[in-house]
């Protein structure tokens, strides 16, 4: 980040750099599997998976592969593979890989599996229409019109979806968005908050409770899943449910129906599940924190949203959107909005929400508070100018420690030709610790 927004020509060829051309292909070679194949279009969702989880796009029923081994995003005429961490790793050619970019011809082996790609440079790569939003969901970048005509079949279905993305993405919103677009518009939406509620009264909050089944029970009380009845249930943070009250959630989703505490008769609670999760909830299984039998209800669907770094062109709609939303006077000024688009926004869509408020209380100079990280290189002191913002000390502790990381994994990547396991061992830090911290930045 060099502080500066970026040229709006450099912009143009940046993005047309990342525009797909022609498909991707990747074939199973041999094994159980043999000749399942995914093929990248580039009008699918940013990113797929491919794995033994039932969540992958591309399924390997081998015991050698992850659950989520590895994701594809199709980057221009190349094809970029990530290995999501995996036990038994991802290899192209005899090279282990945690990312790499591919152009047609390689084989990939994920654990024991060769998968064989082919490109196809002149394939029909159709484009993404041309959409503002989804509902409340806001955002015409190229990374988020692709989500669009998946959220249109499943706004019109009733099966369970899970949404995925860091904190603040928007996941909420976007869970009311497919509510309301769909038929069960006029029923209950009830939102449920894995983190929100002591572990002691989550089941009273999920399915009520009789008068008197506990001290302080003065009356009876119905649950969530009664008040959702015909309509939604939203289940925020999903990942966090505590795993005692996993197998009755499982139980409720099953059977439709749910009893409360101190209550000797089930009662019928027909709703559409909708879950949220800023957490890997195949990594969650695999550590036995989260039941397999509850992903497999939930997970039938996947949206991932990608975080706003990645949307190029959104900064500005979401700001405009804001400022006129929160009674910002006019529009926002151009200093501002190219402020804003030269941060990198970890807190996501609700960071620039926050920051667009802050300028309209205080004046554009106050917001986004990290302008002054992004100045730090012209003016050589990035504390004393995060101090100068004027915010709450820990506010400006974590900008701080979250633009030292950036910064930090990014140098040393790059000294390492994007070698993770080279990039930790320089660091003096574990692998895996290293690979927490690249997923927050």
């Amino acid at each position: 980040m060099t502080g500066q927004p970026e040229d709006f020509t450099a912009t143009l060829l940046r993005a047309a750099a990342s525009f797909p051309h022609g498909t991707f292909t990747l074939r199973v070679a041999d094994g159980p599997d043999a000749g399942a194949s995914l093929t990248l279009r580039g009008e699918e969702p940013a990113r797929l998976l491919i794995g033994s989880s039932p969540a992958c796009d591309l399924r390997l029923s081998s015991p050698m592969v992850s659950r989520r081994h590895a994701a594809l995003e199709l980057r221009g005429s190349r094809l970029l593979l990530t290995d999501l961490d995996s036990t038994n790793g991802t290899f192209v050619g005899e090279l282990q890989v945690q990312q790499a970019f591919l152009r047609g011809g390689e084989t990939v082996r994920l654990g024991e599996v060769r998968l064989l790609v082919t490109h196809a440079a002149n394939a029909e790569n159709p484009e993404v229409p041309f959409a503002r939003g989804f509902g409340r969901l806001l955002g015409e970048s190229r990374e988020m019109r692709r989500l669009y005509p998946l959220c249109e079949k499943l706004a019109r279905s009733r099966v369970p979806v899970v949404i995925e993305g860091e904190t603040g993405t928007g996941k909420e919103v976007l869970a009311e968005s497919l509510h309301e677009s769909g038929p069960l518009a006029g029923a209950p939406f009830i939102v449920f908050d894995c983190t929100a509620v002591p572990p002691s009264l989550l089941e009273s909050e999920l399915f009520g409770h009789e008068k008197g089944a506990f001290t302080g029970a003065l009356a009876q009380r119905r649950g969530l899943f009664e008040q959702a009845h015909g309509g939604t249930l939203f289940i925020d943070e999903i990942g966090d449910l505590d795993p005692a009250l996993q197998p009755k959630l499982l139980r409720a989703l099953e059977k439709s129906e749910v009893r409360r505490v101190g209550g000797d008769r089930f009662i019928r609670a027909d709703v559409r599940v909708i879950a949220a999760t800023r957490r890997d909830l195949d990594r969650e299984v695999q550590d036995g924190r989260f039941r397999d039998d509850l992903f497999h209800r939930v997970a039938v669907t996947r949206i991932e949203l990608p975080p706003l770094r990645s949307r190029r062109g959104d900064v500005s709609l979401l700001a405009r959107h804001f400022w006129r939303e929160l009674g910002g006077e006019g529009e926002p000024s151009p200093a501002l909005l190219a402020r804003l688009e030269a941060w990198s926004f970890p807190g996501n869509v609700r960071e620039l929400r926050n920051a667009v408020a802050r300028a309209i209380a205080l004046g554009d100079e106050a917001s986004p508070p990290a302008a002054a990280l992004a100045a730090a290189p012209a003016q050589g002191d990035a504390v004393q100018s995060l101090i100068d913002a004027g915010l709450p000390f820990t506010q400006a502790r974590k900008l701080l420690q979250d633009e030292f990381e950036r910064r930090y994994v990014e140098r040393v990547l790059e000294r390492h030709g994007g070698n993770v396991s080279r990039a930790a061992a320089a660091s003096g830090i574990a692998r895996r610790q290293f690979q927490r911290i690249k997923s927050r930045v």
